[in-house]
């Protein structure tokens, strides 16, 4: 563990957000691994970037419905470790690959794909907008939300914005709505005395919405879809039961 050490103290800003990134996403080997968690308690660099990474990724997590693995996925975990287990004198060392950004890396990490489900390959491409540029330069999207129900139970709506003052509302489940009845889309900041009324939005389908309207988008920025009449709400405000909420997370 030394040598990972002597290896993670000498890294600079770039290299220590990819480390941060690949210790998040559990694609580090487990002797490095272990190195990075003991350099966690004294490096408050890369403590802020696993912070960083960790907020980054969090709205992703929703979107994959946790499966039991079956018994042959137990099996072949277990031919994995008997194998990562057996000694060899060819073993590569345990450095990232000259060259190669961290998307690269995460591609060819096949432990990264095995097993994984469709809900979560759509949570982690949506995350390649994020590792297709470098620490310091602008992401794209800015800001994610995903829409959960009340409970917690399902995601239902995924909010991008690319910029401050333009979003995309993009569905990631089947809704129904019953007859004489509209989803209504509002948002909310902190700041603000009430919520602001976004439009109706039509179930299943892709809508993106101009904020020019309103003050810039900003973290935490609440959202939500009610059920109101097909109209939308007579008021300036939700009457209607939240079926979706989420706040925005800065990317």
């Amino acid at each position: 563990m030394t040598d990972h050490l002597e290896q993670i103290s000498s890294l600079g800003p770039d290299e220590t957000d990819d480390l941060a990134g690949e210790y998040v996403l559990g694609t580090l080997s487990a002797e490095r691994r272990e190195a990075v968690e003991h350099r966690l308690s004294q490096d408050s660099a890369l403590q802020a970037a696993v912070w960083r990474w960790e907020s980054r990724l969090q709205p992703y997590t929703a979107l994959a419905e946790p499966v039991a693995p079956s018994a042959q996925l137990w099996q072949r975990i277990e031919r994995s470790l008997d194998r990562q287990d057996a000694p060899t004198s060819t073993r590569s060392p345990d450095r990232s690959p000259a060259g190669h950004t961290l998307w690269e890396r995460l591609w060819d990490n096949v432990t990264l794909w095995r097993g994984v489900s469709f809900a979560s390959v759509l949570a982690v491409v949506g995350l390649a907008a994020m590792l297709a540029f470098g620490p310091g330069a602008q992401p794209s999207p800015r800001y994610m939300v995903v829409l959960m129900t009340p409970q917690h139970t399902q995601a239902g709506w995924v909010v991008e914005a690319s910029s401050s003052q333009q979003i995309s509302l993009i569905p990631v489940g089947t809704i129904e709505v019953p007859p004489g009845k509209a989803l209504e889309f509002w948002t909310k900041a902190d700041d603000w005395s009430g919520p602001v009324s976004l439009g109706l939005v039509q179930p299943g389908q892709t809508q993106r919405l101009s904020l020019k309207d309103l003050p810039p988008l900003e973290d935490n920025q609440l959202f939500e879809l009610t059920l109101e009449d097909a109209t939308g709400s007579p008021l300036d405000r939700p009457t209607g039961p939240i079926q979706f909420i989420g706040r925005a997370v800065e990317l």
